[in-house]
């Protein structure tokens, strides 16, 4: 879909796709999956535990913080994070009032 068409759905519609689309990628789950694992802010390097090459790592984890969901310190080669439990909260509220409102009502 083209940009110019998001503006004819409500910000709830866009950002709700915004974050279903970050989430859709088996590696993006996978490195959430795995920092949620840890006991605290992680500062390893995820190549060795996601098999991916460090660029396309530093892709993902971009795309995983821009819907807010790493909190930390990402300077240079120092990267410590973990999961912002507010905001993934957050996103749980959201997909489970999408869901819920949802009405299955099939002929």
């Amino acid at each position: 879909m083209g940009v110019s068409k998001t503006h004819i759905f409500s910000t709830h519609q866009n950002e709700l796709a915004a974050i279903a689309k970050v989430m859709a990628h088996p590696a993006r789950l996978a490195i959430l999956q795995y920092i949620s694992k840890q006991e605290g802010c992680i500062c390893t390097d995820l190549v060795d535990e996601i098999g991916l090459a460090q660029p396309t790592i530093s892709q993902h984890l971009n795309e995983i913080k821009k819907i807010g969901l790493l909190e930390g310190t990402f300077e240079g080669k120092n990267l410590c994070y973990c999961i912002d439990t507010e905001r993934w909260e957050e996103l749980q509220s959201l997909f489970q009032e999408f869901f819920l409102n949802i009405h299955q009502n099939c002929c």
